[in-house]
């Protein structure tokens, strides 16, 4: 829904290997779900054996091409996805994304010590609706979940605050219409926040390839 697909399927091919998968693509990014392989209500009710083949086929099994970079978005938590991901293949390294509330704080530290744990580099923790930007005054600021919640944290574990990306109703309109908000209005706070976070990732992926 978020970049335009919804309603969108993915091609399925014979390879040399078993069934191939061609990923969908819209605002040049290419990208498989389970959303493509399930009905619109159907839930997904799996223990790990299951979901470790599903990540792995999602993996290996996707005609991905030349990549920048391969990004996939977990579930909240410490269980098997991150587990089998962290497994199945080398990672440049994981973003921790919390919202600024203590409660919030705490699954995502649970989950960065996890990643830690398994070897994985953390390249830094992001702050989602880190406040609130009125419309009608758009030089204010409501921080409706708490404040410095990510950045507190990041400095009791020693790692970097990437950004802080603020809640704006544009933000959510885009969310909603699937048009990104640095496609649909790339000069708000909530875009130039996005770029100043990627641009960061993308550095710190880069030294680490170097290194």
């Amino acid at each position: 829904m978020m970049l335009g697909l919804e309603g969108a399927g993915i091609t399925v091919r014979q390879g040399a290997e078993g069934e191939i998968l061609e990923p969908a693509f819209n605002h040049g990014v290419k990208l498989v779900s389970m959303g493509f392989l399930i009905d619109k209500d159907q839930p997904v009710i799996w223990r790990g054996p299951m979901l470790n083949g599903v990540i792995r086929q999602f993996l290996y099994q996707v005609s991905w091409g030349d990549l920048d970079y391969l990004i996939v978005d977990m579930p909240p938590g410490t269980g098997d996805a991150q587990l089998t991901l962290a497994q199945a293949v080398p990672m440049a390294g994981a973003v921790i994304v919390t919202t600024p509330q203590s409660v919030a704080l705490s699954d995502s530290r649970r989950g960065l010590k996890m990643f830690q744990q398994l070897g994985v580099p953390v390249l830094g923790i992001v702050e989602n609706m880190s406040y609130f930007i009125p419309p009608d005054s758009p030089d204010r600021q409501y921080d409706i979940f708490g404040s410095a919640g990510g950045e507190k944290t990041a400095q009791e574990l020693d790692v970097p605050l990437l950004g802080c990306v603020p809640l704006e109703i544009p933000l959510r309109e885009g969310g909603d219409r699937g048009v990104p908000i640095v496609v649909a209005d790339p000069d708000c706070a909530s875009a130039r926040a996005l770029r100043a976070i990627a641009e960061q990732i993308a550095a710190k992926v880069s030294v680490a390839a170097l290194t």
